[in-house]
């Protein structure tokens, strides 16, 4: 069956969702499950001394043949080192898509018709190309690369909202975007105004927020014991700490439980608890949202809403001083970590079938599932020219990624740990 697919490769996670033709219109998109039933990857690269690449976090974690956070670093004239070759932030991005193009590929029986890839707010045309080379080189031509604040307004509008103007709240794991999105004449949805941006700041961060409360409830036992490693290690309890975070999301209190050499230890944690670790770096991407729409020359009560996308956007204290500060609707989905992939398999489907008229769904209609909706593809010109050829060279020379020939092999065929 004919199907597009929408990607979102973040700094810490990696989504895919692919919407199927029916007739003249596409299923509600479903989200893919890239590894092991999990519909969420983590963006890490791992070199295996075999020359294997392979995707998702490894086993063992050796710092010099695995490397992660690589999306920010796209246009960073200095390479990462993985293996000891130096690699261009832009190839280990592309190897990423070109494994999940290929990882759905086989699991839909073909290629996809199109495909929309999500990018941060901020890059300029400079980073896209780099991008588009990178994805050249390795034989993936038919990606549309659209802004992540467009798939996240497209894939909220495809829910039921109708404004014309947003602010879009992206807090992920650890980066946070501030930007606006509008709808043109087409019906579908454009960046506007100067995004805003806080790097690092994200989940991770309220996981070692939670982690250092954990290690002062504990005091000297946990101090005195850590360097003796007879106490779980900082990867182990931030871990614990994600979860919690995670279960504070829709509970009012839980434990995060470690394993001591004395024993078992569960510490209480509340809600109340944990988000007055955190209001600080949340009510400061409150405040940088502000910022993003005053640079508008707008207020917030000019905006039809505000929509929300990232995994930490789940947090209920987001909404709260979200709320309190935009007299507008909050919009969030149930896993908002989805969002983004989502409504970039939403826009490949304006890019193949673009003369359709804009109908969005009604509220109460799921954002994945059994794929038993179905909508009119809408009207939409493609963001960007079909790559029937290269794009045109970026001012300065680009050293190509010079990984053994077995890693790409290990990506095409899925062989090796792939999550």
């Amino acid at each position: 069956m004919p199907y597009v697919l929408g990607m979102d490769i973040g700094s810490t996670s990696t989504v895919a969702a692919v919407a199927r033709r029916r007739n003249e219109t596409w299923a509600r998109p479903e989200v893919v499950a890239l590894d092991a039933g999990e519909p969420v990857v983590p963006s890490v690269l791992h070199l295996s001394p075999d020359g294997s690449l392979t995707v998702g976090q490894p086993a063992v974690d050796d710092p010099g043949r695995t490397t992660r956070d690589f999306v920010r670093r796209i246009g960073d004239d200095v390479p990462l080192l993985l293996g000891g070759e130096p690699c261009p932030p832009e190839n280990l991005i592309a190897e990423l898509a070109a494994w999940v193009v290929e990882r759905v590929a086989a699991r839909e029986g073909g290629f996809a018709e199109a495909v929309v890839l999500s990018h941060p707010a901020g890059w300029g045309s400079h980073r896209r190309d780099l991008l588009r080379r990178a994805l050249w080189h390795l034989d993936v031509r038919n990606v549309t690369l659209l802004p992540h604040p467009v798939t996240v307004a497209e894939n909220h509008a495809a829910r039921g909202f109708p404004g014309t103007t947003a602010a879009v709240y992206a807090l992920g794991g650890s980066t946070f975007e501030a930007a606006l999105v509008r709808r043109n004449p087409q019906g579908t949805y454009e960046a506007f105004g100067l995004p805003q941006g806080l790097d690092p700041l994200g989940g991770t961060d309220f996981d070692e927020a939670l982690a250092e409360h954990v290690r002062t409830v504990l005091g000297r036992d946990f101090a005195g014991t850590a360097r003796r490693e007879t106490h779980p290690t900082p990867h182990g309890l931030l871990r614990e700490c994600d979860r919690v975070k995670r279960e504070l999301a829709v509970g009012t209190e839980t434990d995060v439980m470690l394993a001591l050499p004395t024993g078992p230890v569960r510490v209480p944690v509340t809600r109340t608890q944990f988000e007055d670790l955190i209001r600080p770096a949340v009510r400061a991407t409150v405040d940088l949202l502000v910022r993003a729409v005053h640079s508008a020359g707008l207020t917030p009560a000019q905006l039809d809403g505000v929509l929300l996308a990232g995994g930490s956007a789940r947090i209920p204290l987001v909404r709260e001083l979200l709320a309190a500060a935009f007299p507008v609707p909050v919009e969030v989905e149930p896993d908002p970590q989805l969002t983004a992939a989502t409504g970039a398999a939403l826009a490949a489907c304006q890019v193949v079938s673009p003369r359709r008229r804009p109908v969005p769904a009604p509220p109460s209609t799921p954002v994945s599932g059994a794929g038993t909706a179905a909508f009119p593809a809408r009207h939409s010109e493609p963001h960007h020219a079909p790559h029937g050829e290269p794009p045109p060279r970026p001012p300065i020379r680009i050293a190509p990624l010079n990984l053994p020939k077995p890693s790409r092999l290990a990506l095409a065929r899925g062989r090796g740990r792939e999550g």
